[in-house]
């Protein structure tokens, strides 16, 4: 018996999502919808700073590198966590969660040398603003934040179908903690919270899959195996 983990029903209407651990998602939708606006620092990172201490590589975005040399605050020419967490907020202008950063800089810091060069962060820009046109497409009530119904929409479109109890402790694990400001979204997972989640459930799905080597749904591991699978997810 083979088995199709998570796959979408039959019947299913939503679009298939092809979103590699480590590569930006497939948009749900060709609107776009501003794709800096209220999530990378506020729109314009670069507006007072001082000049880079090094210049541009070759054939370098202007505005890419402008925005880079913002983010670099002590001009050493790479970002740290500390300086990448400081750049990014969400949609309510609360800074992304220290754990969504070090899941982003192990993913494009190709070299591991700790730190994010300019084309390293190219390709990290690019997958948030691929990320935020995911997030702005099931936020189907604009209210900033992804509840439990939206997430799970997100999800089938992925191509996971969660069983309603994993879902609910997916939404629990990830949910925005203590009241938001009256002015920012309501309690929900916040932007960088969703990519995470999204991530963890795609990184644990292949683990399995390569435990379960016949595809029956059913694996045996011992106690290192399991425990090698749960603190390798992101």
């Amino acid at each position: 018996m083979s088995v199709n983990y998570g796959a979408p029903s039959r019947h299913s209407s939503h679009a298939s999502y092809s979103s590699r651990y480590g590569a930006t998602p497939r948009p749900a939708s060709s609107a776009q919808y501003g794709a800096q606006q209220g999530y990378y620092g506020g729109g314009a990172p670069g507006y007072g700073s001082a000049p880079p201490a090094h210049g541009p590589p070759p054939g370098a975005d202007p505005q890419l590198w402008q925005w880079f040399s913002a983010v670099d605050t002590d001009r050493s020419g790479a970002i740290s966590v500390t300086e990448l967490q400081a750049a990014l907020v969400n949609g309510n202008w609360t800074r992304f969660d220290l754990d969504t950063v070090k899941m982003l800089m192990s993913i494009f810091d190709t070299d591991r040398s700790g730190t994010i060069g300019f084309n390293e962060f190219a390709g990290l820009w690019k997958y948030i603003q691929d990320w935020q046109n995911v997030f702005r497409h099931f936020d189907r009530d604009r209210s900033g934040s992804i509840d439990g119904a939206e997430l799970s929409e997100a999800l089938r479109s992925f191509g996971y179908n969660l069983s309603p109890i994993l879902l609910s402790l997916l939404e629990q694990k990830y949910v925005a903690s203590g009241p938001s400001d009256r002015y920012g979204p309501p309690p929900g997972i916040t932007f960088d919270r969703f990519v995470r989640a999204c991530v963890v459930v795609k990184t644990l799905t292949e683990a399995f899959q390569r435990v379960d080597t016949d595809r029956d749904g059913w694996v045996q591991m011992n106690y290192e195996q399991f425990m090698k699978i749960v603190l390798s997810a992101p």
